[in-house]
């Protein structure tokens, strides 16, 4: 699970805070983190609709934003990230690649193209300084510079 290796590189006081709209997920996720010892204190589960939470997150506040999305909404989620990462802040996008798509200019179905938008606009975004993982599916990371 995703969280417990977030949590092995935090700094020990660090919190992550999850957000996701399934509440099974929420449920392993909890069980998951106490079978690992982890304190209650360092995690915060939110169950609810991401785009109903995230604009509520408080600006700059974030070390890591990890958004894993469907792409039809990766962008707007991407937008919240920007605003909640603190300076030197990190955001990561998963699925990037799309199965191996993106580079592909012939795929122009919707969900390709949201992922190669997505590119497009982290880099051309002054506030971030980012760089593109070819790894598995891809993994876009970007730091905040301002």
């Amino acid at each position: 699970m995703s969280g417990l290796w977030l949590l092995g590189g935090m700094r020990p006081d660090g919190v992550l805070t999850t957000i996701d709209v399934d509440t099974d997920y929420q449920r392993a996720a909890r069980e998951a983190f106490t079978a690992a010892g982890i304190r209650s204190s360092r995690t915060r589960l939110i169950s609810g609709r991401a785009m109903d939470v995230l604009p509520r997150m408080a600006d700059g506040a974030y070390d890591l934003v990890l958004v894993d999305a469907e792409p039809s909404d990766v962008s707007d989620y991407v937008e919240q990230a920007v605003r909640m990462l603190r300076v030197g802040g990190v955001l990561a996008v998963t699925n990037t690649l799309w199965h191996d798509r993106v580079a592909d200019p012939a795929r122009r179905d919707e969900s390709t193209v949201a992922m190669r938008e997505l590119g497009k606009a982290v880099r051309a975004d002054e506030r971030l300084t980012s760089a593109l993982l070819p790894t598995g599916t891809g993994l876009l990371a970007a730091v905040r510079r301002s």
